[in-house]
């Protein structure tokens, strides 16, 4: 009997909830949470680096993921994934891993919560600098080209969010 693992790739713009999402799916499922952000902050404090990190953080998120996939884990990876790249390299690490996928792309369509969100939040990981609203609005971020699933968090709690990947989740398990 083999064991499959479901990834859910969260991808989305800072402030939009993916965070406070994938922390409370993966506490109800018992899932490894994966955030770029952790990641690349322990890569920075390791490595003595400052300024920007390149695509090292991602690497090794999709190297983790694939290795708790094979377990037969579900793996949340927490990351705005803004380019086609990023969002295929997740898909080709479950399909390595023999693991479902589920894309999800979260969004907050109000742009005055948005902005709420980003510019009242605090650091939760020593030496993250948080991005401006500035940032966020000249972020590049690709449009999509396939189906995904859409959360927007304007008018949605943690608590809606979540039970609808729950149920994504319920029916990738159910199709293996």
């Amino acid at each position: 009997m083999s064991v499959t693992g479901v990834l859910v790739a969260l991808a989305g713009l800072p402030g939009t909830g993916k965070t406070s999402i994938a922390r409370e799916l993966a506490r109800r499922r018992g899932a490894m949470h994966l955030r770029i952000d952790t990641i690349e902050q322990a890569l920075i404090k390791a490595a003595g680096i400052t300024g920007k990190i390149g695509p090292e953080g991602y690497f090794i998120a999709y190297a983790l993921a694939e290795d708790n996939l094979r377990l037969g884990r579900i793996v949340i990876a927490d990351a705005v994934n803004p380019l086609a790249i990023t969002r295929d390299a997740w898909r080709n690490a479950a399909s390595r891993a023999g693991a479902s996928i589920i894309e999800v792309e979260i969004c907050c369509s109000d742009t005055a919560e948005h902005r709420r969100r980003v510019e009242s939040r605090t650091a939760d990981i020593a030496g993250l600098v948080l991005p401006t609203w500035q940032d966020v609005q000249s972020r590049v971020y690709e449009n999509w080209n396939r189906d995904r699933v859409i959360i927007d968090t304007a008018n949605l709690t943690v608590d809606a969010c979540v039970w609808r990947l729950d149920q994504c989740l319920c029916a990738a398990k159910a199709a293996h």
